[in-house]
């Protein structure tokens, strides 16, 4: 742990060694301080001990819920990327086809101008 952090939350200081910086770190304590002081300003029955639970679990939450969300996007993206794939595949698939027929049309083009020619040169 590289920083040793001075958090107030509530008018209590609370020292923390983390590996965060430290402006990262004020940044979440700033957020449980006010969402901390919204709680107990509008509840007065609210302990402080209740107020902290009440915020961890809906930081809790919060995280359980973008933890979801994360593995549903994936989830989508894999869909997309297994789409993608399959498309690239049918389009080779199709470019290789087209050139077969090209090639075979080409084939019997030549087959006709050939035999043309021949029954032409017969004519003669």
């Amino acid at each position: 742990m590289d920083n040793k952090v001075k958090l107030t939350i509530r008018g209590t200081n609370f020292y923390i060694n983390t590996d965060e910086s430290v402006n990262y770190t004020k940044a979440l304590g700033k957020v449980i301080d006010n969402r901390l002081n919204e709680l107990l300003d509008n509840n007065y029955r609210l302990s402080f001990s209740q107020a902290t639970i009440l915020v961890a679990l809906e930081m809790a939450d919060a995280k359980a819920k973008a933890e979801k969300e994360i593995k549903e996007l994936r989830e989508q993206m894999k869909g997309y990327l297994d789409d993608s794939a399959k498309a690239k595949s049918e389009r080779d698939y199709y470019k290789r086809e087209n050139e077969r027929i090209k090639t075979e049309a080409k084939f019997k083009n030549d087959q006709i101008n050939l035999f043309a020619n021949s029954k032409n040169n017969d004519d003669e």
